[in-house]
């Protein structure tokens, strides 16, 4: 099974998001409260696809996705941007992220995109 990543220091947003993509038999989750040394947390659990929440500890969704995306082995992830601002078009592409997906946001949405990026992984 595919494996997720879902970087978020909210915990119920992670929570849900891991509950509906393995109750619907779509992903493997593992969750992250921060992006504190994120290339190396990629290098260990080899995610298809990223969520990346824009306010997370300690240096923001934008730096950590602009990590992840000048990578030379994981910039293929595909990285979904995830957040409540109302400024999340803008703020994904300045990260580089390949998909968006705002919070609030329906199951559908959620798998919309999930399915979108698992089409466009090459993991």
């Amino acid at each position: 099974m595919r494996r997720v990543l879902v970087c978020d220091d909210d915990l119920t947003i992670s929570e849900v998001v891991a509950i509906i993509l393995v109750d619907s038999n779509l992903a493997e989750v593992y969750t992250l409260p921060d992006c504190d040394n994120i290339i190396e947390k990629i290098d260990s659990l080899n995610p298809a696809i990223i969520f990346m929440d824009n306010k997370i500890p300690t240096q923001g969704g934008v730096v950590a996705t602009q990590k992840i995306k000048s990578h030379p082995v994981y910039k293929s992830i595909p990285v979904i941007y995830f957040t409540a601002s109302e400024d999340i078009d803008q703020l994904a592409e300045h990260a580089g992220a390949d998909y968006i997906l705002a919070k609030p946001f329906s199951i559908t949405q959620l798998e919309e995109v999930v399915n979108k990026a698992f089409r466009a992984s090459t993991r």
